[in-house]
């Protein structure tokens, strides 16, 4: 079973990011999954989180992430607004962020981090400073789900921009880089 929290700020798509994903490892790939979001000021730039859980069991729970194996950051301004990222990671937990490059006081630097520049993938691409396609072609990226999977689900959700948000997440997936 894999634990993963997504963390970002209202109107990146981070809810949506998360029902997408379960969708992509559910349909796409067989296996049971759930996204369980978190609703706090729900307006934009707020701090918002969701928790995903990805098996290949039925899950028995519903629960928030509390240990997670991976944790998803779509914008390091959480930060700055007092969301601590670190909250029951171990030192095995991975990370995958939307940043061009890895600071050594970044509080996860001394993890494994995946790393992409979602932000200008999503601008180049979508037009729009909407990260949630790109990053989750970065979570295929670190070997989370399939990249196909990913796209599938993309092209499903978003139906007429479906083809634009897959290639943003295949962008992502294919620059890609890990510390």
């Amino acid at each position: 079973m894999k634990q993963i929290k997504l963390f970002g700020l209202g109107g990146q798509g981070v809810v949506t990011a998360a029902k997408i994903f379960a969708e992509a490892a559910a349909i796409g790939e067989g296996k049971y999954a759930q996204s369980i979001p978190a609703y706090g000021h729900e307006r934009r730039g707020a701090p918002v989180y969701s928790d995903l859980i990805v098996s290949d069991e039925p899950i028995k729970v519903k629960s928030f992430v509390y240990e997670p194996d991976y944790v998803v950051i779509f914008d390091l301004a959480v930060l700055e607004k007092g969301v601590d990222v670190m909250v029951g990671t171990n030192p095995n937990t991975i990370f995958i962020i939307n940043q061009e490059c890895v600071l050594p006081d970044y509080p996860f630097a001394k993890h494994e981090v995946h790393y992409v520049g979602a932000r200008q993938i999503a601008i180049d691409t979508l037009g729009r400073d909407i990260p949630n396609s790109a990053m989750l072609g970065a979570m295929a990226g670190a070997g989370m789900v399939e990249i196909d999977s990913v796209m599938n689900a993309l092209r499903k959700f978003f139906g007429k921009a479906g083809e634009v948000n897959a290639s943003a997440a295949k962008k992502a997936y294919d620059t890609l880089q890990k510390l």
